[in-house]
C-alpha cells in the first residue's frame, strides 16, 4: 500500500551516476512547481552531491532529509531525500569515470526497488547510470532494463522508448551488431510484441493497438535475397502474435516504416536492434525521449539519454527528458487498467 496521504502516486527517483548529469537533471526537473504537483517525490541519492548539483544549476527547492521512509506518509507538496551518503567526498568531481561512483549508482537502484516492493512507493524514475563505470565495479548487467528484470524476477520484459509520437520497443538492447543475427529469437520477438500490445492497452488507453514490426535486413530481406532472418525468425514471430489476437504487421523495411509511424498509421513498432529504432526517434525527440521498461510489476521510466560526462557539473544539461520521464510515468499510473 502506498503511503501518500493524497490521491496521487509516490515517485521514487534515483539520482543515477553521481558524476554525470543525473543529479542535475533530477533537481532541475523537481524545481518546476508543475512537476512537483504531479506526485509525491522520494529522491534516492547522496545529499552532498545533490546540493552541488543545485548550486551548479542555480535552482532551489525545499526538501526533507530522511534516513528511512516515514510511516506517517508524505505531505502533499513535500519532497523527501533518502540520503545514502555513500559517495566518497574526497576528490569528488563531476565528469569522472569511477568504479566507486558506478557502484553507488547501483546501490540507489537496489534501495529504490526495495522501497517499491515494500509498497512504500508506486513509480520508479531513474536518472542515467554509466555502464562502463558500473561494469568496472563488478556490475554484470547491460543496463537498467536487465537489472530491474533480475531484481523483480521478471521473465517477460522489454525496453520501449517514446517521443515525438513514436513508441518503439526493442527486440535486442545493447548488443554489438556482429551478434544480432544469432541473437534474434522468434519466441522472444513474439513475446515482445505481446508485451507491447498489453502495455499499450493498459497504460496508454489503446483498446486495439496496431503494431508494426521491422525486418532486420535492408528491404526487410527482399524475399530472402538479402538475408534469411525475416523468413526464419521475424515472420514466424509475427504469425504467433497474430494467432494470439494481436494486430501485428510486417516485417517492414525500416527506411520506409518510420515515415508511416510518424504519420500515426501505427501505434507502436518493434525494432530488431537499438539504432534501427532510436536513430529515427532521437531525430525528432532527442530532448524529450523517454525510456520505459515494459513488463515490470511497477512503472519505470528514465530520460532517453546518458550521463553526458562532458557537460556534467556545468549547469547546462537540459532536464526536458527527465521531466518527460516523470510526466509519462504519472500519466501511465493514472491510465493503468486491468487487461
Amino acid at each position: 500500500m502506498r503511503i501518500s496521504r493524497y490521491n496521487r502516486p509516490v515517485v521514487c527517483a534515483t539520482m543515477g551516476y553521481p558524476a554525470g548529469i543525473g543529479p542535475e537533471v533530477t533537481v532541475k526537473a523537481l524545481a518546476k512547481p508543475a512537476v512537483r504537483r504531479l506526485a509525491s517525490f522520494l529522491i534516492i541519492g547522496d545529499g552532498a552531491v545533490l546540493k552541488k548539483a543545485m548550486r551548479r544549476s542555480r535552482v532551489d527547492f525545499k526538501y526533507r532529509l530522511i534516513d528511512s521512509v516515514p510511516e506517517e506518509g508524505f505531505c502533499s507538496d513535500e519532497i523527501l531525500l533518502l540520503d545514502m551518503a555513500n559517495v566518497i567526498r574526497r576528490g569528488f568531481g563531476f565528469g569522472k569515470v569511477s568504479g566507486h561512483y558506478g557502484k553507488v549508482s547501483i546501490d540507489y537502484i537496489d534501495k529504490a526497488v526495495d522501497i517499491i516492493q515494500r509498497g512504500q512507493a508506486d513509480i520508479l524514475v531513474t536518472a542515467p547510470i554509466h555502464k562502463h563505470a558500473a561494469e568496472i565495479s563488478g556490475f554484470e548487467y547491460r543496463g537498467h532494463t536487465e537489472y530491474l528484470a533480475h531484481l523483480t524476477g521478471t521473465k517477460d520484459y522489454c525496453m520501449m522508448l517514446m517521443g515525438g509520437g513514436l513508441k518503439i520497443a526493442l527486440a535486442t538492447t545493447h548488443l554489438p551488431i556482429k551478434d544480432l543475427s544469432v541473437s534474434l529469437d522468434k519466441k522472444r520477438i513474439a513475446d515482445i510484441i505481446m508485451i507491447m500490445h498489453n502495455s499499450l492497452k493498459r497504460y496508454f488507453s489503446l483498446p486495439r493497438p496496431h503494431i508494426a514490426v521491422c525486418g532486420l535486413n535492408p528491404h526487410a530481406g527482399d524475399d530472402g535475397t538479402i538475408g534469411d532472418e525475416e523468413k526464419r525468425v521475424v515472420i514466424p514471430a509475427i504469425r504467433t502474435a497474430q494467432q494470439r489476437g494481436i494486430d501485428a504487421r510486417g516485417p517492414f523495411a525500416a527506411d520506409a516504416l518510420f515515415y508511416d509511424l510518424h504519420k500515426g498509421l501505427y501505434d507502436g513498432c518493434v525494432c530488431m536492434y537499438h539504432d534501427q529504432g532510436l536513430v529515427a526517434l532521437k531525430m525528432i525527440a532527442r530532448d524529450t525521449a523517454v525510456n520505459i521498461t515494459l513488463g515490470l510489476p511497477f512503472i519505470r521510466t528514465s530520460p532517453g539519454h546518458g550521463t553526458a560526462l562532458d557537460i556534467a557539473g556545468k549547469g547546462i544539461a537540459s532536464a526536458r527528458s527527465m521531466r518527460a520521464a516523470i510526466e509519462t510515468a504519472v500519466d501511465m499510473f493514472q491510465r493503468r487498467s486491468c487487461i
